[in-house]
């Protein structure tokens, strides 16, 4: 157990640490709502990754040879990074915090859903790790993705309360800068997952 306990800590602090849409929309949300937004985006792996897991082994899996679905993610993936990226850069300044954080977790649940990562995590390395850990016996795959989810979506909550307490001693200026440049690595990751739905196409 303890071998598998530990692989899904590091898988999940590698990907709650690791670069990418939703850790930048973690704290675009932070910065823009405050901590329970930024907390509530943290947790949409919690919502959506079922879906993700038998998607990727009931439906993917067979499809692996063929491109279109994994394109489709992609272009799908990318307009709505693309989208949220020109938000941010048309931030102008700081929002009243909404009483409600519900849009900041449905945009994160839309914004995972539509992110390939979770599809190839659990197509090449998450379902054939958490099967042998089952051979093994239940108690044993329970590690392995209570580990992997509590270090993935812990390093995110981690960023968002390091964020919230940064958050009131921001300048305007530096602010809007900041706010704008998350803009602009959510439009570069939304360029990129367009490139690849396209070359998924031409290849």
């Amino acid at each position: 157990m303890t071998t598998f306990l530990l692989a899904g800590a590091l898988l999940g602090l590698s990907g709650g640490l690791a670069p990418g849409p939703l850790l930048a929309l973690v704290a675009g949300e932070t910065l823009r709502h405050g901590v329970r937004a930024g907390v509530s985006v943290a947790l949409a792996p919690l919502l959506t990754d079922l879906p993700i897991i038998l998607a990727a082994i009931l439906l993917l899996r067979p499809l692996a040879d063929q491109p279109l679905p994994l394109a489709a993610i992609h272009f799908a993936g990318g307009i709505y990074l693309a989208w949220l990226g020109f938000r941010g850069l048309r931030f102008r300044g700081a929002e009243p915090v909404p009483t409600d954080q519900t849009g900041s977790l449905r945009r994160g649940v839309i914004a995972n859903c539509l992110n390939p990562n979770p599809y190839l995590f659990w197509l090449t390395v998450g379902t054939p790790t958490a099967l042998e850990a089952w051979s093994r016996g239940w108690p044993v795959a329970a590690a392995f993705v209570v580990a992997f989810y509590a270090l993935l979506i812990g390093a995110k909550v981690l960023l968002a309360l390091a964020l919230g307490r940064a958050r009131p001693i921001l300048r305007e200026r530096g602010y809007i800068a900041l706010m704008r440049g998350l803009g602009a690595v959510l439009l570069a990751y939304a360029l990129l997952f367009l490139r690849e739905g396209w070359r998924l196409l031409a290849g």
